[in-house]
């Protein structure tokens, strides 16, 4: 996992730099604004990315991308309805590591396939996560919180968004790689979280930074460490888990661009064009920075085998937790 994603995300400055020319079919699209379904709430980390890009990529199509929130089980709801769509490049989802990969154990019928029903576009933004802790916990390092987790008489809590979010299988991931036992503790809003965290009633969380912001600003909570190949410049103390002595850990959530299957390969090709532009724009990479997002942009044909290379790796992550099939 480790050396794909790191292999697509450092790789993807040179694909924007080697942009080529794109087909003439393509010349004239678009003529109208372009909906762009995402399939979570207005406001969610999710959301607020997929608007900066597509605002930067707006401008430099001369159309509007007017995007529809459609949030509902897992993100599964949206990005069925844009399976469904016409395949005329007029309307695309922005979905993520959810609908498109780990639902694909965690439901047992989506209705839709992610790898057969959409043109790949390119993913364009990975949030990694950042493992935290509550400063009741009184833990500083990695080390030192897995030695906790091991010797605590009740399983540590960590809280997430729920069954099947990217967060909870991190936490389920955690446990692989570590052997300790923790308690998944899901929240229907995110926001319950914070205060449950400072106060150390849930203190451990593997989420977003956007989640725990607040908390580590406030000293309420403590990043141990972020489950990826380099620091967040949002956290630049923070070791990577890697330097923290984990280095088979590393889990991450992402978002990526689709089109429904048979739109044209000029048009998709069009897209990933105009997408790696708005991803090489140093505002645009300042503002997933800020976020606690690493920009991303890559070939479509790379962008579908990451996600396939996703699919698997959550599919075993799911199997060995044994998380019951949603249906």
């Amino acid at each position: 996992m480790r050396t794909t994603l790191g292999r697509l995300i450092l790789s993807g400055l040179a694909f924007a730099a080697a942009l080529g020319a794109t087909a003439a079919g393509a010349q004239s699209y678009p003529t109208k604004r372009i909906t762009v379904i995402v399939p979570f709430a207005g406001g969610s980390a999710s959301d607020v990315v997929t608007r900066i890009m597509l605002d930067r990529m707006g401008k430099s199509m001369g159309q509007a991308f007017v995007i529809e929130n459609r949030p509902g089980a897992g993100g599964n709801i949206g990005t069925a309805a844009a399976a469904k769509a016409a395949p005329d490049g007029y309307t695309l989802v922005g979905s993520g590591s959810g609908p498109l990969a780990a639902n694909t154990t965690l439901y047992a019928n989506l209705g839709y396939d992610p790898q057969k029903d959409f043109e790949v576009i390119s993913p364009f933004a990975v949030f990694p996560i950042v493992i935290v802790a509550s400063a009741k916990l009184g833990v500083q390092t990695l080390p030192e919180l897995i030695a906790r987790a091991k010797s605590n008489p009740t399983p540590l809590g960590y809280g997430t968004v729920g069954i099947g979010s990217s967060q909870h299988l991190s936490g389920e991931y955690f446990q692989q790689v570590t052997g300790v036992k923790l308690t998944h503790v899901p929240y229907r809003n995110i926001a319950q979280y914070g205060p449950d965290l400072i106060a150390g009633q849930v203190p451990l969380g593997f989420q977003w930074l956007p989640n725990i912001l607040g908390a580590v600003n406030t000293g309420g909570a403590r990043p141990i460490a972020v489950a990826d190949a380099k620091r967040l410049p949002a956290l630049p103390n923070t070791p990577t888990t890697a330097e923290a002595g984990l280095p088979s850990y590393q889990s991450s959530g992402w978002f990526a661009l689709l089109a429904p299957k048979g739109t044209p390969k000029e048009i998709v090709a069009k897209l990933n064009q105009e997408l790696a532009a708005a991803i090489a724009d140093p505002a645009v990479r300042d503002r997933f920075t800020q976020q606690g997002a690493q920009p991303m942009a890559v070939s479509s044909a790379d962008g579908a085998k990451f996600i396939a290379a996703e699919a698997a790796k959550w599919r075993d992550v799911i199997t060995k937790a044994g998380v019951q099939v949603i249906k």
